[in-house]
């Protein structure tokens, strides 16, 4: 088996010189460096990885707590992440938390204790445990996906401090509840990001936390004032998980498209699917069971889009004759349904590719300013909103 020293030999250079093009220790001369990796190749050389971590503090792995890995919208988000994990050198270890609090915090303990150099994590509905590990051990940490807002270190959407987000929540919820035709929201905590692809904050711990996630508020708004726009005024909302960011921001979505279009909001018509198949039919089957149902249904995420059909195939009913369906989530076979399925599709792929940039960045620039990036998300118009049958249409939401 080949050694450092026999590339060091073939190459011409010192074994030190080796080190540094192997570990990225210090600048090498071009013309040098090929020749290390010429005799790298030409020796079959395998550099001895865990000798490596031990000079530099570096496994080179990056922890993945996401739940649902066989979800599709998440399996991309995995696919983007490994590949840009390769691309830069790193393995990948990959956990599920099941969307489990405590389970949650069990995994990432385990990925921190297999000295991974940081993880990306989709974290739960109450990530508290969660946080409280990353932050007493310093674990270099990207949320993806779903947003933490008050996470010390962690730039909110809008790029406020803490105090300021706060008070800038009190005062879009009083501006949106004064122009609702239904009056106060009961969910005074919302607030709708403002759309910018990133903002920086000074966090107020050594701890930083960085987020990377779609855009959800418009997208969403946009999927309700198309349905409204075709004629439809009791639009119902099969909505996610509470406690979960891209929950609350659909919900903020869905209620701005009502007002964008001209159309109260009524309660009765978001039905909780806690982000499942199985709550999405029985979500589905409470709006069909109103004294005066939904004529249009909009689901939050794909999975849940699979249970609000197959509670609309267990009543007999048809889309979009009887009812007109939009989804948040394109997945690969919903242009294959009949009707097509008209979706919000989002950048899952990047978002991976981006958790993997931030987490890179943040372990060569720990104290860099936190960051929270958010990705546009594409309008699919195809034929389950009640739309005649024409090539499958995307438009960027931003």
């Amino acid at each position: 088996m080949a050694t450092m020293a026999d590339v060091a030999r073939s190459a011409g250079v010192s074994v030190a010189t080796v080190s540094h093009v192997l570990n990225d220790t210090r600048p090498v001369l071009p013309h040098t460096r090929q020749a290390v990796l010429d005799a790298i190749d030409e020796l079959g050389y395998t550099p001895n990885t865990l000798a490596r971590s031990l000079v530099t503090s570096r496994t080179r792995s990056i922890g993945l707590a996401v739940s649902a890995i066989s979800n599709p919208y998440f399996t991309e988000i995995l696919q983007g992440v490994e590949a840009g994990a390769l691309e830069h050198g790193y393995s990948l270890l990959i956990a599920d938390p099941h969307d489990d609090p405590e389970h949650e915090r069990k995994v990432v303990q385990l990925l921190h204790e297999r000295r991974v150099d940081g993880v990306i994590v989709a974290p739960s509905s109450d990530p508290r445990g969660l946080l409280a590990h990353l932050q007493r051990h310093g674990v270099p940490t990207v949320f993806l996906d779903r947003l933490i807002e008050d996470v010390p270190g962690a730039a909110r959407p809008d790029g406020s401090s803490r105090a300021e987000g706060a008070s800038r929540r009190e005062d879009a919820s009083r501006r949106e509840d004064a122009s609702r035709p239904d009056g106060p929201s009961r969910r005074e905590d919302a607030s709708r990001p403002d759309g910018d692809s990133e903002r920086e904050e000074q966090p107020d711990t050594i701890f930083r936390f960085d987020q990377v996630c779609a855009e959800n508020t418009e997208p969403m708004a946009r999927l309700v004032t198309h349905l409204a726009g075709l004629g439809h005024t009791r639009i119902g909302l099969v909505a996610g998980l509470p406690g979960l960011s891209t929950t609350t921001e659909r919900i903020v979505g869905y209620r701005h498209g009502l007002a964008a279009a001209g159309l109260p909001y009524y309660e009765q018509l978001v039905a909780q699917g806690d982000s499942a198949a199985e709550g999405a039919e029985r979500a589905t089957a409470a709006l069909l069971s109103l004294a005066v149902p939904p004529t249009a249904l909009v689901t939050a995420n794909n999975t849940m889009t699979i249970g609000a059909l197959r509670t609309l195939r267990d009543r007999g009913l048809s889309v979009p004759d009887d009812l007109a369906l939009c989804c948040f989530d394109d997945f690969a076979w919903a242009d294959l349904f009949s009707p097509r399925l008209t979706a919000i599709s989002q950048p899952s792929r990047e978002i991976g590719a981006q958790a993997v940039r931030l987490l890179l960045d943040r372990l060569e620039t720990p104290d860099r300013p936190s960051r929270t990036v958010r990705l546009p998300c594409a309008f699919v118009h195809r034929t389950s909103c009640g739309c005649p049958d024409t090539p499958s249409e995307k438009g960027t939401v931003s």
